[in-house]
């Protein structure tokens, strides 16, 4: 996967790469606190260095196959990000996340760039199930999983401890089928 549009406002996905590390870190330092709300996505890039560990070690799980790494760009800028995770080809499922600078939320990006993502996953790489874990005070969040027709399974009460307390996160699935005629309904608007 490529640079792929996302529309026509200049908005594009592209793989998050080692060499973006100087980026990636300017882009943590504008939405650190924001992003880290409720995980803390990022929280070890706090140099160029360390942020360059850190994508490595997302190229090293995508060459291993079990997580790819996605940026989101806004015409040429760094704003956000989406991922697949704990991907298990011989079980079907896959775990699939994002983050978003705070300049860069009401845009939609997010949402058009994890359609791209689960036409990936689903299509192109044969997933049965693709999962959304979110904190349940994440709107946002959230609010993104309904807009890309996922099933709220439940709630994992007080599952993840952050920041001193313990955080209650919601499951969302949805399921190939699910996912090809959603695409579909799409296409015939």
């Amino acid at each position: 996967m490529y640079a792929i549009s996302l529309g026509d406002d200049g908005a594009e996905l592209r793989p998050l790469e080692p060499w973006h590390a100087e980026e990636f870190l300017g882009h943590l330092e504008r939405g650190r606190e924001f992003i880290n709300r409720y995980v803390p996505f990022g929280s070890r890039a706090t140099d160029v260095a360390s942020a360059r560990e850190t994508l490595q070690r997302y190229a090293d799980w995508r060459a291993a196959g079990t997580t790819s790494l996605h940026g989101i760009w806004l015409d040429g800028k760094l704003v956000g990000g989406v991922l697949y995770l704990n991907f298990d080809e011989a079980q079907g499922n896959c775990e699939v996340g994002c983050w978003l600078e705070p300049a860069a939320t009401g845009r939609g990006l997010v949402t058009r760039a994890m359609r791209v993502l689960l036409d990936h996953v689903v299509l192109d790489r044969g997933i049965h199930r693709v999962e959304w874990i979110a904190a349940t005070g994440n709107t946002p969040s959230v609010n993104v999983a309904r807009r890309l027709g996922m099933t709220r399974e439940g709630v994992r009460r007080e599952s993840y401890p952050h920041r001193g307390v313990r955080l209650d996160m919601e499951v969302w699935s949805l399921l190939a089928a699910e996912w090809r005629s959603a695409r579909e309904a799409l296409a015939d608007r």
